[in-house]
């Protein structure tokens, strides 16, 4: 078996190396030798943004007894969120950025600050002035987010810590929006304290009429970390039923920095299991 990994970042410094591994199973086969020579495959350039998606597109739970999908087919909660490159002015003096600015990132066109109090402790303690729970359902402007030639204001975010407040057991539904903003990206977005599942995905505009008409909710890939592909888009859902305060965040970790980030409060449920 043998793999690579995928980046479409034009310009970047990347680890063009493919990784090999043995794969044995447990049955009556022939044993192959102590050290095996084993011609290595033809794999796709690392940039291959093609190869990459006819890959990932394969990718689909096994939908049995042992091990069941459990999709939310019921959506009471819409979320549309934009992730974008950004750049922001420079304080003293000009920086060495394009058009002598610095960089920064956003979702929904806010770059996150980290707090000095971590916002569990603040949250549990009741703890003001940490966090503000208004971040928006949506873009707070809508624009061609995958279009050519952006206005320039769209390049300067605004910032903040504001999270999104989701009520325990809610089922939600995620439309994560590539951008153009600067540049388009493959953004690997990551969600700690959840497992969801990846129920569409596609290139351009996210169509909100016509593309849940194409989602997989049968059998589509439970996972942690997905990609949002380039100048494109994906949907996942999941049920918030694990209550505390949960980071999404771009896991390129510079994007990270730079303020890709967003925030779950998930309330408490009912019973005592299900509070913090």
């Amino acid at each position: 078996m043998a793999a690579r990994a995928y980046s479409s970042a034009i310009g970047a410094g990347f680890d063009k190396t493919m990784t090999t591994a043995i794969l044995k199973y447990q049955a009556s086969y022939h044993e192959p030798p102590k050290f095996p020579h084993y011609k290595f495959p033809h794999l796709p350039p690392y940039d291959r943004t093609q190869a990459s998606t006819d890959f990932t597109k394969r990718i689909r739970s096994l939908t049995t007894k042992d091990h069941p999908t459990n999709v939310p087919l019921h959506v009471n909660t819409h979320l549309f969120f934009t992730i974008s490159v950004n750049l922001l002015n420079c304080s003293n003096k000009p920086c060495t950025g394009p058009f002598r600015k610095r960089f920064a990132a956003s979702v929904n066109n806010i770059s996150f600050v980290t707090p000095s109090i971590d916002i569990l402790r603040a949250h549990y303690y009741k703890i003001p002035g940490v966090f503000e729970n208004d971040f928006p359902k949506k873009p707070p402007k809508e624009f061609n987010y995958t279009g050519e030639d952006l206005p320039e204001n769209l390049l300067t975010p605004s910032y903040g810590t504001k999270v999104v407040v989701l009520e325990y057991n809610a089922s939600v539904e995620l439309v994560l929006q590539g951008t153009n903003v600067l540049a388009s990206d493959n953004h690997p977005v990551h969600l700690h304290g959840y497992s969801f599942y990846v129920v569409g995905w596609g290139f351009g505009n996210f169509n909100p009429k016509k593309d849940p008409l194409s989602y997989n909710l049968v059998d589509p890939p439970e996972e942690t970390t997905v990609g949002v592909p380039k100048n494109g888009w994906v949907a996942i859902r999941f049920r918030a039923d694990n209550p505390g305060v949960w980071l999404m965040h771009c896991h390129i970790e510079r994007h990270q920095t730079w303020g890709m980030t967003v925030v779950f409060l998930v309330k408490n449920g009912i019973s005592p299991q299900n509070k913090i």
